[in-house]
């Protein structure tokens, strides 16, 4: 049976990422930080007839980060597809004007983004080139493509994740290896900025699924309204 593991798996986004590819005969390997939330994940997917474990692990931890992706290798015997979306909390996220940004606004948001997604490529990667096959997939918002003021920092690293996201595409070509960058262009679930539009995440997941099998020659796609 082939596995996704969505690193960054949260309630809304990766839930139904999980369920796309579950209702398509896939595992599931949840990673992220909360092993309670990650439990009820888990048990939320067993309901639905879904195959899932979960593999605790903080994104900023990348030797943790490595370890959890390669304890649910184990787990299920291979990962097949890498779905990488971490989602930083208020807490943890402080947004800056560009003008304002220091260097250390930046560097944490590059820690969160696209280290995290380059550690989380380099502890399956070797396995999808000895099997020519394998799906690696990069979410940030559309501000990676058209920044926002509000955003400046997390912009800058979010960009520099599509930049690198895209470029592996290019460099995997003819490998039977997929990558590729989604960028998410509405607030999901419900509104956060007044007149932004918005979807569920219901709507976007099929997006991964067609990256996965029908849209394999494309490196970034981006759903809007």
């Amino acid at each position: 049976m082939p596995t996704i593991a969505i690193v960054g798996a949260g309630p809304q986004l990766g839930l139904a990422i999980a369920r796309t590819f579950g209702s398509h005969g896939h595992s599931v390997a949840l990673v992220s930080r909360n092993r309670a939330k990650l439990d009820g994940l888990v048990a939320k997917l067993a309901a639905d007839g879904i195959t899932a474990a979960a593999f605790p692990a903080d994104v900023l931890d990348r030797d943790a980060l490595t370890a959890a992706l390669r304890d649910a290798s184990t787990h299920f015997g291979g990962i097949d597809v890498l779905e990488y979306s971490p989602v930083g909390g208020f807490d943890s996220t402080i947004l800056t004007l560009p003008s304002a940004t220091a260097p250390a606004d930046v560097q944490h948001e590059m820690d969160f983004q696209l280290y995290g997604a380059i550690a989380a490529t380099q502890a399956v990667l070797p396995a999808m080139r000895h099997a020519s096959a394998g799906t690696l997939l990069f979410t940030t918002g559309a501000g990676s493509i058209d920044p926002v003021p509000q955003v400046g920092n997390v912009n800058a690293a979010a960009a520099a994740l599509r930049n690198w996201a895209v470029n592996l595409h290019k460099e995997l070509a003819d490998s039977g290896i997929q990558a590729a960058h989604v960028g998410i262009d509405v607030s999901i679930g419900m509104s956060v900025v007044p007149g932004f539009p918005t979807a569920q995440p219901e709507e976007i997941s099929p997006v991964y699924w067609e990256l996965h099998t029908t849209h394999r020659d494309k490196g970034e796609r981006v759903f809007s309204r």
